[in-house]
């Protein structure tokens, strides 16, 4: 059995780490392909070395572009390489444009396909990432579902139950084995004018809120008052992208201290240490979730929505009085959630069901 396995964005990589971990410790033939369709190889590189990973044996260097631009290059260049390999299985994880691309390069050349985290639904079109979601199950032939919510949403839209598997979400493994890491690394994640418990944490990065003016002005004055009222900062590990946009809208940051990128066993670190995260990323929602660490969503809507059943998030949207509220009333919850997304044992159990149907 030949596995290949294609990743394109750090997101894709963190989750799809324990399964990797997981064939090579069982020694099971496979390779990684590589889009680079957010980062080069070359700045992913120290990605792979920290998280202990194997290197890509492929980097197809997509880069930047439009949607279809993305699509394109990944799917010609993803079908030159399955055609030279010819492997059994393809893997890909979540709802990128590598993702629909990887699975459906290996469903025309009729080479199975498994997609891990299967099943979620934000039910907004508009969004990029719930089209390729959708495309991507009904292509797959392995739906690995982390939760019976997500097999029931498959289930629900035709998915024959035979192809559907709940096996938990990866990210419980990632967190876990990758906080092993840090650990002897000695990674601390530590600011030097912060201290844990009290600061913030705020990611946003999606395009539908900072490529919007007005949407990005709006959560950045909710976040700069959630500083002011509860007086901790609010820690922004901001991307170069959502800068460029900040300075080209003309939008200030009162009340928020802005950082430079964090790797991710410092982001994990520095998560874990919160006090409450304010976030627009539905890995982090899980990863708040896991960590016992409150979360606030700056959307309208997620895909995750166990983490709101659990109580260890809610949805504020984008408006700054939302914003503060919400954050309220998370500040007065305890965290003493039960994490929905699994007992941490994902990655064997996706690589245990395709050595059991391959």
């Amino acid at each position: 059995m030949k596995i290949a396995v294609v990743i394109g964005t750090r997101p894709e990589i963190i989750k799809m780490s324990p399964v990797i971990r997981e064939l090579v410790r069982r020694k099971m033939d496979h390779f990684i392909i590589h889009s680079g369709q957010h980062y080069s190889y070359n700045l992913d590189r120290v990605f792979f070395e920290q998280l202990e990973l194997p290197e890509p044996r492929y980097n197809l260097e997509v880069g930047s572009g439009s949607h279809a631009y993305q699509t394109a290059r990944t799917l010609t260049g993803a079908e030159d390489i399955l055609n030279k390999e010819n492997p059994d299985v393809v893997l890909v994880e979540g709802d990128t444009n590598t993702v629909l691309a990887g699975a459906l390069a290996a469903a025309k050349l009729h080479i199975k396909v498994g997609h891990v985290e299967a099943g979620l639904r934000s039910y907004d079109r508009s969004m990029p990432e719930e089209l390729n979601r959708i495309l991507t199950d009904h292509c797959s032939d392995y739906l690995f579902a982390p939760t019976d919510n997500a097999r029931a949403i498959l289930l629900g839209e035709g998915v024959p139950g035979d192809r559907i598997y709940v096996t938990g979400n990866t990210i419980v493994d990632a967190v876990n084995e990758n906080l092993e890491i840090a650990a002897r690394k000695g990674v601390s994640g530590d600011l030097p004018h912060v201290k844990k418990g009290e600061y913030f944490l705020a990611t946003l990065h999606r395009q539908e809120n900072v490529d919007n003016r007005e949407r990005f002005a709006s959560i950045l004055e909710g976040m700069g008052r959630v500083s002011r009222e509860f007086g901790m900062p609010v820690i922004y590990p901001i991307h170069p992208r959502a800068r460029k946009n900040m300075a080209g809208f003309g939008l200030s940051a009162d009340g928020i201290t802005l950082v430079e990128p964090v790797d991710f066993l410092g982001f994990l670190r520095l998560e874990s240490n919160a006090r409450l995260v304010l976030t627009d990323s539905g890995g982090v929602q899980e990863e708040t979730c896991i960590l016992g660490v409150p979360c606030v969503t700056l959307r309208e809507n997620t895909e995750r929505p166990e983490t709101v059943m659990a109580g260890s998030n809610v949805i504020a949207g984008y408006y700054p009085e939302s914003i503060v509220n919400c954050t309220r009333v998370m500040m007065g919850e305890q965290p003493g959630w039960i994490n929905p997304f699994g007992d941490g044992e994902a990655g064997k159990r996706i690589v245990s069901i395709l050595e059991e149907n391959l």
